[in-house]
């Protein structure tokens, strides 16, 4: 959520920054123009307050004098209906404010680069040489179902499209790289590993940006609790300080959980039908970072490095792109992506989005720090996937497959995998 007092005393600056987000300036004149009403409205209702309270005094004192206070009463009752009116049209302004308020993305970073959507994305670098084979590569989901690993028909059965079984080694592979990316965020790159609650209610969904504006995203559970599915760990380690104040000594203080994310994918139909590159159930590996504000773009840099080092360790070619403008997250003010090279569709896709959204979740979801000087401010957010554990699996099957159809393990992989160093038709099954 944005600063109210920004939004009122940058109006210009703020409306271009927005204009690069798709906020149309009508919809920000809206706005100013109701905080300006809402604020006059304040100052009406506290000198009716004001006049009211000396109302109160005077009858009081009226009545210690045994005085007829009867005219004093009927003003009193009349200043008590004007205040009750102003709270109500005050309450109704307030409503109105947070429609638009609500639903107004974050401000780009500063070196954030201005574009409508993906095709204005920058490449930041590539790491690795583009996997090259001597035969015709598979698709990661005929590599899988070659071997039995997969069975995307079962999946369909029991829950829909896009659900999918793991089974043999396929399952001890998916749990071999969560249990690695892990391992080393938690003893190499210093976080704290948490296992949250797979279910929120509405208020974390609120505070990390996904409600109001994004509730077709994700599953709601049908009962009179408001719980929701989460659509990623993100959500829980984010809200873990909702409504707290921190010490500037505790920060940065670094969570990573795996959990399943579960995801509608409203808005996807015909994108990436086959193979597990957009699930309604996944397991990713998050990262989230509480930072204070004059670090968090340092943190957001080695947030990447942390994703990255994933990718590296493994051995899997990647590239690293700024994502513009128009095609960023709602919260976030900057983001990184990283994209893994999946040979058979001879591009990169995501695997990663690492982003710092500033204050703005922080000021949502109430996470506070007292500075040195004893003052309270809002925190910077980050989070980023460290990383997506089903489409790490799409990069391993397709950049490690073998002219006989089998997939070799990747060596930081092998003691995960029992010392299994690849996957055949043989040993699928375990």
């Amino acid at each position: 959520m944005l600063d109210r007092k920004v939004l009122r005393g940058n109006f210009e600056e703020v409306a271009a920054k927005l204009a690069t987000r798709g906020v149309k300036v009508e919809s920000l004149e809206k706005y100013i123009e109701l905080d300006k009403e809402r604020r006059d409205l304040i100052v009406e209702t506290e000198e009716a307050k004001q006049v009211r309270n000396q109302v109160t005094e005077k009858i009081s004192v009226m009545k210690r004098n045994k005085e007829n206070a009867d005219q004093q009463i009927a003003e009193m009752k009349e200043i008590g209906s004007k205040i009750k009116e102003l709270d109500a049209k005050l309450s109704e302004l307030e409503d109105a404010l947070e429609a638009i308020e609500f639903t107004l993305p974050n401000l780009p970073y500063k070196d954030v680069p201005v574009g409508e959507d993906e095709n204005d994305n920058v490449e930041i670098h590539k790491w690795g040489e583009v996997t090259q084979f001597d035969f015709e590569a598979l698709n990661h989901w005929e590599i899988a179902e070659n071997l039995g690993i997969l069975d995307f028909e079962r999946g369909a059965k029991v829950a829909g499209s896009r659900f999918v079984y793991y089974k043999g080694l396929g399952a001890r592979l998916e749990r071999a790289v969560y249990n690695f990316m892990l391992d080393t965020h938690t003893s190499k790159n210093g976080y704290l590993e948490l296992i949250t609650p797979y279910m929120v209610n509405q208020k974390a969904m609120f505070g990390t940006g996904q409600f109001p504006k994004f509730k077709e995203d994700v599953f709601e559970l049908q009962d009179d609790r408001g719980f929701v599915l989460i659509p990623t760990a993100e959500v829980p380690l984010t809200n873990f300080y909702a409504d707290e104040i921190l010490d500037s000594a505790q920060l940065p203080i670094k969570f990573t959980a795996m959990s399943p994310s579960f995801r509608s994918e409203a808005g996807s139909a015909g994108r990436d039908t086959r193979g597990l590159i957009r699930m309604h159930q996944f397991h990713k590996v998050e990262l989230v970072n509480f930072a204070h504000p004059d670090h968090s773009y340092e943190a957001l840099n080695e947030m990447v490095e942390s994703a990255e080092g994933i990718l590296k360790a493994l051995e899997i070619p990647f590239r690293t792109i700024t994502l513009c403008t128009g095609d960023m997250g709602f919260s976030a003010a900057k983001t990184f992506d990283i994209e893994a090279w999946i040979p058979a569709q001879n591009t990169y896709r995501e695997i990663s989005s690492c982003s710092n959204c500033e204050a703005f979740q922080a000021r949502r979801a109430k996470i506070r720090f007292r500075n040195d000087e004893g003052k309270t401010e809002y925190v910077h957010t980050l989070n980023g996937s460290g990383l997506a554990v089903g489409r790490t699996v799409v990069a391993i099957l397709e950049n490690y497959q073998q002219a006989d159809g089998s997939v070799k393990i990747p060596d930081a992989l092998v003691p995960y995998m029992g010392g299994v160093t690849e996957i055949t038709k043989a040993n699928a099954m375990g």
